[in-house]
């Protein structure tokens, strides 16, 4: 039996053909406010809803689209992508936290259209300061002539980068399916049981793979480390000329009209005889005929789930801190940046607070003004107890020691972003393949059901908009 196609909002009806959707701008299709039937009247129906416009919310919704079935996505903030956001400031364009796309994520390359987001290329490795001096590390497939030159470096001996490519034949040769079900320790754990030696531990992996996990210790999962050092491998560090925010709009302008509401928040999800309903904090109350996803961060979903959380069992990972970052923006002249590769520093003389830092700029002219340089940096935790002035002058004053007093003196302080929620804790022990029903017609999706990571918020969309379908044609069926 096919799902019959609800109507919520009568002005912009769902018509749930493939042939007659044509994709508009984002700005047309997705309302700012909140639609007038949603302040006049209560108890309105619709087939799913989906609360949070995340990553994990719109890859359900794409999901839902594609099987012809009527949605409406939630969304409680003025625009689309969760913790996936740009804002613009004095033309520049300005990431939520440092945040690099890897083409290599298999996932993405299903839902995303690559070209059309205008990916451009960070430089396959990093430039690690260590000892006054800055070392290249290069992936040696990539870049060649720079790898042979590294082999002699002190950022790790000629071992330890043997070591390194044989650990990319291994991931390169598993399955995510496999890593994901493998024997897990921390990171660190496994770096040290393959055999790396210190020196390459404290001054690349921690601030390489500390900055992609914000955690320095590196007490994140092996499996997620496998799986990142896959993608890696299969693809390119990038940024959206557009900024990352390009990611969740592209997806946002392929829904249908009207299908996404903003500035929205639901204030809980409740059972009601057959159906969930989801109460909005204005006092609305919207039914769902065919069930509700729940696509918020984790510490949201218990709450939005409280009134019956006899009916869930709370996830393990909720007592566990979240990874935190902070993130520094700067611009500069031209003139004042010693710097013009589009590669990524790493900090790996073990002193200081800054994590990495890049100049944006020189991977994605488009980040700021034309002649103008966006510096950004990024530091590991939130720094609570430092106002923004004081973090500004230590990060200013640190990478004095790196490009010359004279040159970071000289820029300009744009914005600080902490961001508390930045990822979910995943150190071991772990189940990154989650289960994402909570019952028939409730289901939970996010990073932190999966790999904390773009592609993991992805799937996760998918497995609760895949888990959602088959349970009502069962019911259907029955």
């Amino acid at each position: 039996m096919s799902i019959t196609t609800l109507s919520f909002i009568p002005h912009h009806p769902f018509h749930h053909h493939h042939h007659r959707h044509h994709p508009l701008k984002i700005t047309s299709q997705i309302s700012q406010t909140t639609p007038p039937l949603l302040t006049q009247a209560t108890n309105q129906k619709t087939g799913v809803i989906i609360i949070g416009a995340g990553l994990s919310g719109l890859a359900a919704a794409t999901h839902l689209h594609s099987n012809n079935t009527p949605f409406l996505l939630l969304e409680s903030s003025d625009a689309v992508g969760g913790r996936v956001r740009t804002d613009t400031l004095d033309g520049f364009l300005l990431d939520r936290g440092f945040q690099i796309f890897i083409t290599g994520y298999p996932e993405a390359k299903k839902l995303l259209d690559y070209k059309n987001l205008n990916l451009l290329k960070f430089y396959s490795g990093a430039k690690v300061y260590y000892n006054g001096t800055f070392h290249t590390v290069a992936d040696p497939l990539r870049h060649v002539a720079d790898a042979v030159i590294s082999l002699t470096n002190p950022i790790g001996s000629l071992f330890d980068k043997i070591l390194i490519a044989l650990t990319r034949i291994r991931v390169l040769t598993q399955t995510d399916d496999q890593i994901f079900s493998a024997d897990e320790v921390p990171t660190i754990d496994l770096l040290k049981r393959i055999g790396f030696s210190d020196s390459i531990l404290d001054r690349f992996f921690r601030p390489f793979f500390g900055g992609i996990f914000f955690d320095t210790e590196l007490g994140t999962t092996s499996r997620l480390f496998d799986f990142v050092f896959k993608c890696l491998a299969l693809g390119d560090n990038t940024l959206p000329a557009n900024g990352i925010s390009a990611i969740p709009e592209q997806l946002a302008a392929k829904l249908p009209s009207n299908s996404i509401v903003l500035n929205t928040r639901v204030a809980s999800v409740e059972k009601s005889d057959l159906n969930y309903i989801v109460r909005l904090e204005n006092g609305d109350v919207l039914r769902a005929e065919f069930g509700v996803i729940v696509a918020v961060e984790e510490p949201e979903v218990v709450k939005l789930l409280a009134g019956i959380s006899n009916e869930i069992k709370r996830p393990a990972q909720s007592t566990r801190a979240a990874r935190s970052t902070g993130c520094l923006y700067f611009s500069a002249e031209r003139s004042e940046v010693p710097v013009y590769d589009p590669v990524l520093f790493i900090n790996g003389s073990g002193r200081g607070i800054v994590n990495n830092m890049f100049f944006a700029t020189n991977v994605a002219p488009s980040y700021g003004p034309p002649g103008k340089v966006l510096v950004s940096v990024s530091l590991i935790g939130l720094y609570e107890d430092e106002t923004d002035e004081v973090l500004r002058a230590k990060v200013i004053d640190e990478l004095g020691s790196w490009f010359g007093k004279e040159v970071s003196g000289s820029w300009k302080y744009l914005r600080t972003y902490r961001v508390k929620f930045a990822q979910p804790n995943q150190c071991p022990p772990t189940d990154l393949k989650k289960n994402p029903k909570i019952g028939v017609g409730l289901y939970v999706c996010g990073d932190y059901r999966t790999s904390a990571t773009f592609d993991g918020a992805l799937v996760s969309g998918r497995m609760a908009a895949e888990a959602l379908l088959k349970d009502r044609s069962l019911v259907q069926a029955s």
